[in-house]
């Protein structure tokens, strides 16, 4: 037997796993837990975190106030002990920015201890197989510097957030100079950004939206164009009767949905969070394009209807070869930076769950978030983050952190009456 076992091992430490823990935490419960995470430190889309962008989802909607109002752990607390209650509450708003979320889930990560390693990128997860039967997983995680590091849990929990989506036409460019990733944007502008640059942002959604505000509003003044599959950047809709869908109770009434009417479901809903930006958001972009428009400036460009056909490399740049509508002819541009602001993916055939295929029985989770696996598979194994098609919408975001948590942690939780089994774990 090792000498080191967790009953649970968590991959990834962002909002999903930090609630998770904070519920752990909270009941008191006897599950001796440890979270993985790649990054150095805890950090939370580090490098979408630009200067004016504010949330789009209520402080209330925080890592515990739905499950426990009460908790310590609340956004209203992290307001008290920074001092700024009360100057919070005379900003008149339930969206605090960006950066001011992100220092709250920094402060509740601090708050728990050291329940997190960081700098341990998740690599492989095995069966530990005996006898025909597992009882054991073993983690492999991997350091900065390539150190590997094998643990044991009894139940995992995975997540890890989603992959940047590339689109097809950019994968040769992927790691090279002139094409990033939204989600590499604020190191990317620091380093590479310099008077005289044509820079393009593809995408029609929030991020696509804030990039395009920021670089219009930087000192360097480059050369920039929003490209657009559609017509216009469109609204997110975030009336009061449609944001009901993201409530708690519309798990369970999703999840009793078939197949086919929760994929009418989902379909039906996408304008709430898929290529879609805040309108006032997209008030200031047409402000900024008419007053450029009333100056006789053409810096700023949104090229509409106009799709990405292919990608070749010229220089330190790139040039992208572009179709347009029907009527409209190919149209050919070079740029020194590209940005992708083209979401990101989840797929659990991408994960490091890879090697537990075997003992899967289906890739769905069941209403607990629990995977399906074989007879004789004995350690639980959660998803957060993965179930968009059976749990809804809110799977990926924000809206349901504290429920979700507070469900896996009982069905984490041993039987009242069962022997306590020893703790092996430290670390």
């Amino acid at each position: 037997m090792p000498d080191k076992i967790h009953d649970l091992i968590g991959v990834g430490f962002g909002p999903s796993n930090l609630a998770l823990a904070i519920a752990l935490h909270e009941s008191a419960s006897p599950v001796q837990a440890r979270f993985l995470e790649a990054r150095p430190a805890f950090a939370w889309h580090p490098d979408m975190m630009i200067d004016g962008a504010d949330m789009q989802v209520s402080f209330l909607k925080d890592l515990v106030s739905l499950r426990d109002p009460t908790s310590g752990f609340s956004f209203l607390n992290y307001l008290h002990h920074k001092g700024r209650l009360e100057r919070f509450i005379n900003r008149k708003t339930f969206f605090p920015s960006r950066h001011e979320y992100n220092d709250y889930l920094g402060w509740a990560a601090a708050r728990l201890g050291p329940v997190c390693v960081y700098d341990q990128r998740v690599t492989a997860v095995e069966a530990v197989e005996k006898n025909g039967a597992v009882d054991l997983l073993a983690v492999t995680a991997q350091d900065a510097q390539g150190h590997e590091t094998q643990r044991f849990a009894r139940n995992l929990v995975l997540a890890p957030g989603g992959q940047p989506f590339w689109p097809d036409c950019f994968a040769d460019q992927r790691g090279g100079p002139a094409v990033i990733h939204a989600c590499d944007y604020i190191t990317a502008r620091q380093a590479r950004l310099k008077p005289g640059l044509r820079i393009a942002v593809l995408g029609g959604g929030q991020s696509a939206a804030e990039i395009f505000a920021d670089l219009a509003a930087h000192p360097a003044a480059p050369q920039l164009d929003l490209i657009l599959r559609g017509h216009a950047i469109r609204p997110a809709d975030d009336s009061a009767f449609v944001n009901e869908i993201f409530g708690i109770g519309y798990t369970d009434r999703l999840f009793a949905l078939p197949p086919e009417a929760r994929s009418a479901f989902l379909r039906d809903f996408a304008a709430t969070n898929y290529s879609v930006a805040d309108a006032d958001l997209i008030a200031r972009l047409y402000e900024l394009l008419y007053e450029q428009e009333v100056q006789g400036g053409t810096r700023l460009r949104l090229l509409r209807e106009t799709r990405v056909a292919s990608v070749r490399s010229q220089g330190a740049g790139v040039v992208l070869e572009m179709v347009g509508g029907a009527e409209a002819a190919p149209q050919s541009e070079a740029y020194d930076l590209v940005i992708l602001a083209t979401g990101y993916r989840r797929a659990l055939s991408e994960t490091v769950l890879a090697g537990l295929r075997p003992w899967m029985t289906d890739s769905q989770p069941g209403r607990d978030y629990r995977l399906p696996m074989a007879p004789r598979f004995a350690p639980q194994i959660f998803v957060q983050g993965y179930s968009e098609a059976t749990h809804g919408l809110s799977d990926t975001l924000l809206s349901v952190l504290p429920a979700r948590a507070q469900e896996i942690a009982a069905a984490l939780a041993p039987p009242s009456d069962a022997a306590r089994r020893p703790v092996l774990a430290a670390e």
